[in-house]
């Protein structure tokens, strides 16, 4: 039996390679998904280099503009100390105090309009408060001590500008410029000194930064000391000069950007520095790169949002398309299985309409042919009862060709399916030794011929002579595979099958595999070689029919057989028997079949008058007396009228409305004691004739098969 998978290549099955589909599919989203985001990678990676850029060069605007800035004020404040080093000119302390009046005016007339300018004083030569532009008169403070002070004590006439303090007068927080005055001599005469209000510059800084509190604006000193910061530190704060701004100060560059971590607060920010002017004085601007990496994260996660938006569509798509896929392979797979039973199931059917025309063919044939051979074994068997006559030789010929022509007709049968089985427990241990030697003459002295059976091998249910027949048909087809010499081997063992591809139901099976190392068969020629009537051999040395009847007889005993081939390797061919298990019921008689008792008168329905004058001779010389009738219509008639009959023994193929069979069903119905047999030489409806349990001898056959059935004496 041909499996559908089979079947089916030689039918133009449209291409589909759903395996690349599925790959192109995996790429696209593979593409999708990379892509995309080693564009958003690249993107976030220069944007945020480009922010950095940005932050610095904002920064360093902010710098510009505070340099600006403080160059003016300080430039004022230098112009205010020269004008009032000059007023003075070269008065020591007596000649100051003398002229308080005059100067605190003075001094409030040059400072009070100036908006940064919280006052100015003057110092004499011991650190003394001179004249304040606050007050008047001046109270007695002194500060001789400060640093400021003597700081610009030390460097007249170049000013000095004081690290932030809280201005006793003026009650908010300032630092000074102070400027030292020399006499004509150069002896110290005092300081001219000008408070600056810290809040002026942190309310500019302020408005410069609009707000903005991750960004940084302030003034420091050249050695690192803060005057004024916008925002300002926290009280607790105490700021450390170790930093990279603070070595750039004390190399005394002009100006710069650096990245630093703050010592203070700990965060990391973007720094621009400039001197300003020709002061020891520097404005800074600084920009957090928290707040840089914040913007830029904001943007990267809208930018990605709207790049997943078109990029979640298309992963949906593929997403869509691979289940679409896996559905439509389903679908195709489902529909190649459709297609393949289909033609499996056409293909069976061809086959079957060949086989039954096959059948019918052979049936016909065979059946005037059996009723041929039954004529002339019926005389062989008169002849030889009657001791020949000086014919002994002439019909021992006949015999040799009436059994020649018996096994024609068993092939003929056995491939059509409506031969009669003789089947039997066969002890394949013991069977296949005893079939080795008459296998080993089919292959001839150029094949080595091997038999390898295992131990407690299963007994099979088959008919003996056909399983033979169908092993030396494998032997003869291996022989002719191997004209040049060769090896073939029968293997025998025990197997079980569970899900096999053999089409079987699960169970317990005897393998016969019959192996050689031939030329092999093509995959078209090993699936058409089961077929009957084919045949790759030249036109007259073979049938076609070979290996036909080789499956035949394994399926008649409930197996199959397979044939796997390799062009160049050989031939293997695998036999299918289920496994025989004896029943152990005791034997019952036959309803409706009396005890053997000696038949005197015998019904002979047979519409071939030659075959019933053959078995009617054989009957009389066993002592019946026998009633032939050619139609069961008729015979059903005589057993009607009331006629009985020992045994009835009636061909099953026959003209009219009944047959064999539908008279033995009538005969059993209405004569259940009435014992009947069935003659045949092959039948449709063999099995309905065995479930009517009646004895059923197949044409041509043996006259001690119908004396044991009649059991009469001569």
């Amino acid at each position: 039996m041909q499996r559908a998978e089979r079947v089916a290549v030689d039918f133009p099955m449209p291409s589909r390679n759903f395996a690349a589909t599925r790959r192109m599919l995996l790429i696209v989203l593979a593409v999708s998904i990379a892509f995309p985001l080693a564009c958003l990678v690249g993107y976030g990676y220069f944007d945020y280099q480009r922010r950095i850029a940005d932050s610095n060069d904002m920064i360093d605007r902010l710098a510009r503009v505070a340099e600006e800035q403080a160059v003016k004020v300080l430039d004022l404040n230098q112009q205010m100390a020269s004008r009032i080093v000059e007023l003075l000119g070269n008065a020591d302390d007596t000649q100051i105090r003398a002229r308080e009046s005059e100067l605190h005016d003075r001094l409030r007339a040059i400072g009070g309009d100036f908006p940064q300018v919280s006052s100015v004083y003057l110092l004499g030569a011991q650190g003394d408060l001179l004249v304040s532009s606050l007050t008047y008169p001046a109270p007695p403070v002194s500060i001789s001590q400060r640093e400021d002070f003597m700081a610009a004590k030390a460097l007249r006439p170049q000013p000095y500008f004081s690290l932030p303090m809280f201005g006793p007068l003026s009650k908010t927080n300032v630092f000074t410029t102070a400027t030292g005055r020399s006499g004509a001599d150069g002896q110290f005469l005092g300081v001219v000194s000008v408070a600056l209000r810290s809040d002026y510059f942190a309310r500019f800084y302020r408005e410069l930064t609009d707000g903005d509190t991750s960004l940084v604006l302030g003034l420091y000193r050249q050695d690192g000391s803060l005057l004024v910061r916008y925002p300002s530190w926290p009280a607790t704060a105490k700021p450390t000069a170790q930093s990279a701004f603070s070595a750039a100060l004390r190399d005394k560059e002009l100006f710069g950007h650096v990245r630093l971590n703050s010592t203070v607060d700990g965060v990391e920010r973007l720094l621009a520095f400039r001197r300003v002017g020709d002061y020891p004085l520097y404005v800074v601007s600084a920009y957090a790169t928290s707040s840089i990496a914040d913007a830029w994260r904001r943007h990267f996660i809208l930018i990605a949002a709207l790049t997943a938006v078109p990029c979640i569509a298309i992963w949906l798509l593929v997403f869509h398309s691979l289940r679409r896929l896996a559905g439509e392979r389903r679908a195709w797979e489902r529909w190649q299985g459709e297609v393949a039973m289909r033609l499996s199931a056409e293909a069976s059917s061809r086959q079957l309409q060949r086989m039954g025309a096959l059948g019918n063919l052979v049936a016909n044939v065979a059946h005037d042919f059996n009723n041929l051979l039954m004529v002339v074994a019926a005389n062989i068997e008169l002849a030889r009862l009657k001791r020949y006559n000086n014919l002994e030789k002439e019909v021992l010929a006949m015999q040799r060709a009436t059994a020649t022509a018996e096994a024609l007709t068993r092939r003929l049968l056995s491939v059509a399916r409506k031969r009669p089985l003789k089947q039997e427990a066969v002890d394949l241990a013991r069977w296949l030794p005893g079939a080795a030697p008459l296998i080993d003459a089919a292959l001839g002295d150029t094949v080595e011929f091997a038999l390898n059976v295992v131990d407690n091998v299963w007994p099979v249910l088959a008919d003996p002579t056909d399983l033979e027949f169908a092993i030396m048909n494998l032997a003869v087809n291996a022989r002719d595979a191997m004209p040049r010499g060769g090896r073939f081997v029968i293997r025998c063992q025990n197997n079980r099958l569970v899900g096999s591809d053999t089409l079987l139901p699960d169970g317990e099976y005897v393998l016969i595999a019959c192996s050689d190392d031939g030329e092999g068969m093509s995959e078209a020629i090993a699936q058409r070689a089961f077929e009957p009537l084919f045949t790759t051999k030249l036109r007259g040395s073979g049938t076609g029919l070979g290996l036909a009847q080789v499956l035949s007889v394994c399926e008649q005993a409930g197996g199959t057989a397979k044939l796997d081939s390799v062009p160049g390797s050989g031939t293997t061919v695998r036999l299918y028997l289920p496994r025989y298990r004896e029943s152990k019921a005791a034997d019952v008689e036959i309803p409706g079949q009396p005890a053997q008792t000696p038949a005197s008168v015998v019904l002979l329905v047979e519409d071939n008058e030659d075959v019933a004058a053959g078995v009617t001779a054989v009957l009389e010389t066993f002592g019946c007396e026998v009633r032939h009738e050619p139609t069961a219509d008729q015979a059903l008639d005589v057993l009607s009228g009331g006629a009985r009959f020992e045994l009835v023994l009636s061909d099953i193929q026959m003209p009219g409305k009944l047959n064999g069979i539908d008279l033995a069903e009538k005969v059993r119905s209405a004569w259940p004691s009435q014992k009947i047999a069935l003659m045949t030489g092959y039948a449709d409806e063999l099995e309905r004739a065995r479930r009517l349990g009646v004895a059923i001898l197949a044409k041509p056959f043996n006259i001690d098969e119908l004396h044991a059935l009649v059991a009469c004496e001569p």
